[in-house]
């Protein structure tokens, strides 16, 4: 499957099932995608009873899960027949500056980053890391949170 198919089906209705098939916490919880493109990705996530913390804000695995996400769907776009590989969550961190309620985007702009990350890993048999951003905003466009996620990924041997 190209990255072009692969886009049009994850922002259409696929999606819901991919989430409900691959990450059912996510399509529990709400997460939506709503851009996945060559300059990056926005998932969406609302504040609700299923993902809220005592505090009265989102639980910061809800956002964590929302924001890995992000990332993660920009790798997955580059699997197909011909190209495989394995990826794998090495490392992540998290900074949070003010309370998550609303609809809270996570959005990853390191298009161009994962572009020549994966055409180095297509080059190479040996493994690499890329280490991509995620911002929270709230509905007021405030940075809620900060995310970085570092992903392995390695070339399958055909």
């Amino acid at each position: 499957m190209s990255k072009e198919t692969f886009r049009r089906k994850v922002l259409g209705s696929y999606f819901s099932l991919f989430l409900l098939k691959k990450l059912p916490l996510a399509y529990i919880a709400g997460t939506k995608l709503t851009k996945l493109d060559d300059s990056g990705s926005l998932t969406m996530l609302k504040f609700k009873w299923i993902n809220q913390n005592p505090f009265r804000s989102m639980y910061f695995a809800a956002m964590h899960m929302a924001a890995e996400l992000a990332t993660g769907i920009m790798i997955l776009q580059y699997m197909d027949t011909d190209f495989k590989f394995s990826m794998l969550l090495v490392n992540t961190s998290a900074q949070f500056q003010k309370k998550s309620v609303g609809k809270i985007s996570f959005e990853c702009n390191s298009g161009v980053e994962v572009e020549t990350f994966m055409q180095e890993l297509m080059n190479s048999s040996e493994g690499h890391t890329v280490v991509l951003p995620v911002t929270a905003r709230n509905e007021s466009n405030e940075a809620v949170a900060n995310f970085e996620y570092t992903w392995s990924c390695k070339k399958r041997s055909q």
